[in-house]
């Protein structure tokens, strides 16, 4: 199909580019979420009073978790490069850029849910041990449960940032909506695609916030 004349960027390229961020999106959000809630439920629980209490593993991984939250995603995204070949055997496209994006995101959604996760009634967690309880049916049973509310906030937040991250990936070939952005709204100067670009974005930024707090405020009346 031809371009507009205002344009350089055809519907196929702009769909191609918006599927292709959504793929980053999903799959990074996806296995982040699941390594992030680990991270967070080890630190919550191994800290001083937790239901697990452990100092030497809660100071280190909350040292690693500080160190790569401690990088800005450009440079995470070149450091790990070697890592990246090792697991899908490239360093460019949509799946090399999914594995820093998770490497990313999961710190980040392990330290928000630590602290849904420290949000928690003391009484919940005493009650729990009152019945019997093991630590892991406390926390599989009673303290992630009653935090599902501000979990699921925790990951629309972590979403958002995760759009943000996608967008940069662009730089270094990783397709997307940012690399369209780059490649013809600065590099060519085509003023439509970035518009279109920064629409597509805050669409994605805005219907992703209001999904995740309608769902939240479900689980909150419960």
């Amino acid at each position: 199909m031809k371009v507009a004349p205002w344009t350089l960027v055809t519907p196929e390229m702009f769909f191609k580019a918006l599927a292709e961020t959504l793929q980053m999106l999903g799959v990074a959000l996806a296995l982040g979420s699941l390594l992030g809630i680990v991270i967070g439920t080890v630190l919550a629980v191994t800290r001083p009073g937790g239901v697990l209490q452990n100092r030497p593993v809660n100071v280190a991984l909350g040292v690693v978790v500080n160190l790569i939250r401690s990088l800005p995603f450009i440079i995470l995204l070149v450091a790990i490069l070697p890592f990246t070949r090792l697991l899908v055997g490239t360093s460019i496209g949509v799946w090399a850029a999914i594995v820093p994006l998770t490497v990313m995101i999961a710190p980040y959604i392990g330290r928000l849910v630590e602290n849904s996760l420290l949000e928690v009634p003391d009484g919940v967690i005493e009650a729990a041990r009152s019945m019997g309880a093991t630590p892991l049916q406390i926390i599989g049973r009673f303290m992630l449960p009653e935090a599902r509310s501000s979990l699921i906030l925790a990951i629309t937040i972590a979403s958002i940032g995760l759009i943000d991250a996608t967008a940069v990936a662009g730089i270094v070939g990783a397709g997307g909506i940012g690399d369209l952005a780059l490649s013809y709204g600065y590099q060519r100067y085509d003023g439509f695609a970035m518009l279109i670009t920064c629409v597509t974005l805050i669409l994605l930024v805005q219907g992703i916030q209001v999904l995740g707090t309608s769902i939240a405020r479900r689980y909150r009346r419960r």
